[in-house]
């Protein structure tokens, strides 16, 4: 799509707009006077001055073609609206889900520098998660799936049912990316950073690429799992500025 607007604008939503839209809040984007919309075409409403100045930013960016790819802060609050607020329920059942056969729960047997590492990084992940949460989650050997304790699973499910739709947002892209719940939960709570979180997450391929050497392919997804760590680690923080 080609840039179609000169001006972008953060200004104060009107009382008509507020009404239904609880990923929403209390700013909207103009562009050349007219507000932005989702791509479910709800009025795009942003909580607070920070992250409405980064979305209206991220617009005035754009050059003669829009690129929807350099847009994370754009993409994260659309999701909250288009695909959390009103499907909920099932959002957080799905990254909830993720608790039940979680990264940091399934080690390596052999080599004994990979276990060891497996054990020094995702270890006191796990501890942190049952002294937070009270979400003690079983280690196991392998890839086979095994049964995770009922009460810690739906610890995890409650931590993510806390959050707002907007958190929420982050939080999916940060569990997806990961492949890990607890590596989520704790980018979100500002446990890890943005990088602790993609050294936990890759750990497994980083530690191949050091024995095996660089495969430009699976540098590439590394490279869009740490963009998107970076992105809802972003997200987040402009969510609790003032």
């Amino acid at each position: 799509m080609k840039r179609f607007y000169k001006d972008t604008k953060v200004v104060s939503a009107a009382p008509g707009d507020l009404s239904g839209d609880s990923a929403g809040g209390g700013l909207r984007i103009e562009l050349d006077g007219r507000p932005v919309k989702t791509p479910g075409r709800s009025l795009l409403l942003l909580p607070n001055r920070p992250l409405a100045e980064a979305v209206a930013a991220e617009w005035a960016a754009q050059e003669e073609t829009i690129k929807p790819h350099s847009m994370p802060c754009m993409s994260l609050a659309c999701t909250a609206i288009d695909l959390i607020a009103p499907r909920r329920a099932e959002a957080i059942a799905e990254m909830a889900a993720f608790g039940e056969t979680d990264l940091v729960c399934y080690r390596a047997e052999q080599p004994p520098e990979l276990v060891a590492r497996q054990t020094q990084t995702w270890q006191p992940l796990l501890d942190w998660a049952a002294l937070t949460f009270d979400a003690p989650l079983v280690v196991t050997v392998g890839i086979l799936p095994k049964p995770q304790p009922a009460t810690a699973v739906a610890a995890l499910g409650r931590a993510v049912e806390a959050q707002d739709d907007l958190s929420l947002a982050a939080l999916a892209t940060a569990v997806k990316a990961a492949g890990s719940l607890v590596i989520g939960l704790a980018l979100l709570r500002g446990h890890l950073s943005a990088e602790d979180a993609f050294v936990a997450a890759e750990l497994d391929a980083l530690f191949q690429t050091e024995i095996w050497g660089e495969d430009p392919e699976a540098a590439r997804q590394r490279a869009g799992v740490r963009a998107e760590l970076e992105a809802a680690e972003r997200f987040l923080a402009l969510l609790r500025a003032q």
